[in-house]
């Protein structure tokens, strides 16, 4: 048998029909909410639910959609009423064009589907761009959310945030990046979606996370997140905000993160920790930012602990 090597990516033409491990993506419930928004006008949000319990939020990260809490939506709903809506711009939920995606309009956002399902004050998992949407929520309310866990976000004015911002200020590029992702969305997902175990990709995620860049509106609003959410002076201004806050009164927070991941430094875990000093740091040994994903049963494990549940 072959030694798994981490992050190995296989070829796209290689890639099964579905994937090796089944889930209950499909069974959960599909609902289509019409929401008002003060940064994004009147959309409509795509999400799935699944259980019977307290609600339980979870929100996904840059490029993909709620499709990627396929493999923890069940073990979850044992529990807990899950919600895992597309966020706005993503996935099957709307993508307007005229509003600006930036981390507080987003934070906003997501603030405005907890009001209009009653379930403000829940418990929040946030993954990758998600935790950091979540915390820039968290630093406005507090009252939120009662506990909030944040798997391997982003959240710092890195340098290679500051060139890709430079990039993308230049004339002709945006244009240029969503005809290039256009051209063939599903190998675009294939190759900027990082796995541990890259065999756990299939043609269907390739599907599901391809599908809303093949449009122009799908393919720009993804350049907006970039251009508008990944910004680094935004990222700056929490962190301020966070530095300047009076401590007390906040949930429990968990930060979650992977010993090594190519898409969201490992470093990022620790400065976290110290701009939260209320919040526990815990690292998943084999597994990425998706370790919801590749590494199942430890972020299972952890997020039980944390959410009081067995």
């Amino acid at each position: 048998m072959s030694q798994l090597v981490p992050f190995r990516r296989g070829r796209f033409e290689d890639l099964p029909e579905l994937p090796r491990t089944p889930h209950a993506y499909g069974s959960a419930e599909q609902h289509e909410l019409d929401l008002h928004s003060e940064p994004f006008g009147r959309i409509r949000v795509h999400h799935r639910t699944m259980g019977q319990g307290p609600p339980l939020l979870l929100v996904h990260g840059l490029m993909t959609t709620s499709y990627s809490w396929r493999y923890v939506l069940e073990p979850l709903s044992r529990h807990f009423t899950v919600y895992a809506p597309d966020l706005v711009g993503a996935g099957r939920s709307d993508k307007p064009l005229g509003a600006r995606y930036s981390l507080a309009n987003l934070a906003t956002f997501v603030a405005e589907y907890q009001r209009a399902l009653g379930i403000v004050g829940c418990p929040v998992i946030g993954n990758s761009l998600g935790g950091a949407i979540c915390v820039e929520l968290l630093q406005r309310d507090p009252a939120s959310m009662s506990r909030l866990l944040v798997l391997h976000a982003p959240g710092f004015a890195e340098p290679r945030l500051w060139a890709l911002k430079l990039a993308l200020s230049i004339p002709g590029v945006e244009a240029a990046l969503s005809w290039f992702i256009r051209r063939d969305p599903e190998r675009w997902a294939h190759r900027n979606v990082h796995y541990w175990d890259e065999s756990l990709k299939s043609l269907e995620e390739a599907r599901e996370y391809g599908a809303p860049l093949a449009e122009e509106a799908g393919a720009m609003t993804f350049i907006r997140y970039l251009k508008e959410c990944v910004d680094p002076s935004g990222f700056a201004r929490l962190q301020r905000q966070l530095r300047s806050r009076n401590l007390g009164g906040e949930p429990p927070i968990l930060l979650l993160y992977a010993r090594k991941d190519p898409m969201v430094p490992p470093a990022l875990g620790p400065r976290w920790a110290a701009a939260l000093p209320e919040a526990r740091l815990a690292w998943i040994e084999e597994g990425s930012h998706f370790a919801h994903v590749d590494a199942v049963d430890a972020f299972l494990n952890q997020t039980r602990l944390f959410l009081g549940v067995s």
